[in-house]
C-alpha cells in the first residue's frame, strides 16, 4: 500500500513543481507590466499587484516602427508557415507513397536537417544575401524560415500521409478521380491533425527567431518584433515595465494560435511520431 500511494504522489508532486517551474516566469512578466514602475524596482517584491497601470504598454506600443515590425514579422512568419506547408505536402507524400532509390538518404538528410544548429551557418547565410544584394529585405527571411521549418513538417506529416490506407485513395481513383483529386478529397482533410501541428510548430520558431533577423537586417524599417523586445533601453539601463509589456504583447499571438489549435495540435504530434 505504500508503496502504491507513493507510486500515485510522486508523479503529480513532479508535475506540480514543473507546472511551478514553468508557469510562474509567465505571470512574472505579466504582472510586472501592469506594475507601477514604484513597484518594480521596490527591494521588497510585490508578487500581487494592487495598482495597476497601463502605462508600460502605451510605451511599448509607442515606440518607433512598432507597427512596421508587427507587419514584418506576421508578413515573413506567414509567408514561411504556408510555403514550408505546400512543400512538404508534395514531399511527405512522396516519401511516404512512392519508392524510389534514395529514399533513406532523403529521410535520414531531414532528420539531419532538423537538428543542426542553425546559429552555425549565419555567417554562410549572409554572405549569400549580400552577394545577392538582398540585405534588410524580407525575402531572405522568409526564404531561411521555410528551410527552418521543412525538415520537421516534412516528417511529420510522413507520419500522417502513412497512416491513410492507400486503399482509399485507389477506390477513389477507381471511382473516377485524377490522383490529384484523390489528394485533394481523401488524404487532405484525414491530416488535418498534422495541418495543426505542424502549422502551430513552424509559427512559433519563425516567430521567435533573433539571430538570423539580427545579422541580416539593420534597417528599423526590415526588422521584426524579437529585435523590438532588445529596445526598450534608457540611459539608466533597462525599462523593465515597458520590456515586460512588450514581452507580454510578443507572446500573445502565440498564447491566441495555441488556445484555438492545441487539442488537434497535441493529438497531432503525438499521431505524427508514433505513425509510419
Amino acid at each position: 500500500m505504500k508503496r502504491s500511494l507513493f507510486g500515485r504522489i510522486w508523479p503529480n508532486a513532479t508535475a506540480v513543481v514543473l507546472f511551478i517551474g514553468f508557469v510562474f516566469p509567465v505571470y512574472w512578466m505579466i504582472a510586472t507590466a501592469f506594475k507601477p514602475t514604484g513597484d518594480i524596482i521596490s527591494e521588497d517584491p510585490v508578487w500581487f499587484p494592487t495598482d495597476i497601470t497601463l502605462d508600460h504598454f502605451k510605451t511599448a506600443t509607442g515606440a518607433d516602427h512598432f507597427w512596421t515590425f508587427v507587419t514584418n514579422s506576421l508578413t515573413v512568419t506567414v509567408l514561411a508557415v504556408v510555403f514550408s506547408l505546400v512543400i512538404a505536402l508534395a514531399g511527405s507524400f512522396a516519401l511516404a507513397r512512392m519508392r524510389f532509390r534514395g529514399r533513406r538518404g532523403f529521410i535520414i538528410g531531414f532528420m539531419l536537417a532538423q537538428m543542426a544548429p542553425w546559429e552555425v551557418m549565419i555567417i554562410a547565410m549572409y554572405m549569400i544575401v549580400r552577394d545577392a544584394s538582398m540585405l534588410n529585405s524580407l525575402v531572405p527571411l522568409t526564404a531561411f524560415y521555410t528551410m527552418m521549418i521543412l525538415p520537421f513538417t516534412i516528417l511529420t506529416l510522413r507520419g500522417f500521409v502513412a497512416a491513410v490506407p492507400a486503399e482509399l485513395e485507389e477506390s477513389a481513383m477507381v471511382d473516377g478521380c485524377t490522383r490529384m483529386q484523390a489528394f485533394r478529397r481523401v488524404i487532405l482533410p484525414l491530416l488535418a491533425p498534422g495541418l495543426m501541428a505542424t502549422s502551430m510548430f513552424g509559427f512559433i520558431t519563425a516567430w521567435n527567431e533573433f539571430a538570423l533577423v539580427l545579422v541580416l537586417n539593420k534597417d528599423a524599417e526590415a526588422q521584426t518584433l524579437p529585435l523590438w523586445l532588445t529596445s526598450f533601453q534608457t540611459v539608466f539601463g533597462n525599462d523593465w515595465g515597458a520590456t515586460m509589456a512588450a514581452s507580454t504583447l510578443f507572446a500573445v499571438p502565440i498564447l491566441i494560435l495555441f488556445v484555438f489549435l492545441q487539442r488537434r495540435a497535441v493529438s497531432g504530434l503525438t499521431a505524427g511520431a508514433v505513425k509510419g
